[in-house]
């Protein structure tokens, strides 16, 4: 009878632990408010979310300024011709995020610019509970080559 409590404890643990993992990984899902670099003022809202693969992506939800000479901005500088003329509300702009409960982080992905039509490897970790740090590099993070972002996490969508 002992051994079947000690196995059920087991299991127990392991699934708790399990849980326990993915609920961190999971925190990033939600609304994340963006900031312009130059004047520092709020320019999107992007929505993380879980895609079936268990991967993390990402998406345009809001734009502070939603219109360019009263037209609807387009992904104007991507170098696929073809995906010029898409808008920007609705552009996956993070793709294929992977979990890294050692380090704590997302990792593995890219992100997407629109406003120069290119795309970087990319990490992001919670400097804060609502504070999102997000690292856009070309090569290796730690080569120094590239630019870090902070977005703020929001409880709803705009």
């Amino acid at each position: 009878m002992s051994k079947l409590y000690i196995t059920a404890f087991v299991l127990f643990l392991s699934l708790s632990s399990s849980m326990l993992a993915q609920s961190k990984a999971d925190r990033i899902v939600g609304y994340y408010l963006t900031y312009d670099d130059e004047t520092g003022k709020e320019k999107s809202q992007v929505q993380i979310f879980k895609a079936a693969n268990g991967k993390y992506y990402g998406q345009i939800v809001w734009l502070k300024v939603p219109t360019d000479n009263g037209k609807q901005k387009l992904d104007a500088k991507n170098p696929d011709k073809q995906l010029q003329a898409k808008p920007i509300l609705g552009l996956q702009m993070l793709k294929n995020f992977v979990y890294n409960a050692s380090k704590d982080e997302w990792s593995e992905g890219s992100i997407y610019n629109p406003a120069n039509g290119k795309t970087y490897n990319c990490f992001m970790k919670f400097e804060s509970a609502s504070k999102l740090k997000i690292r856009g590099f070309i090569g290796s993070s730690w080569m120094g080559l590239g630019k870090t972002a902070y977005w703020t996490k929001e409880t709803t969508s705009r």
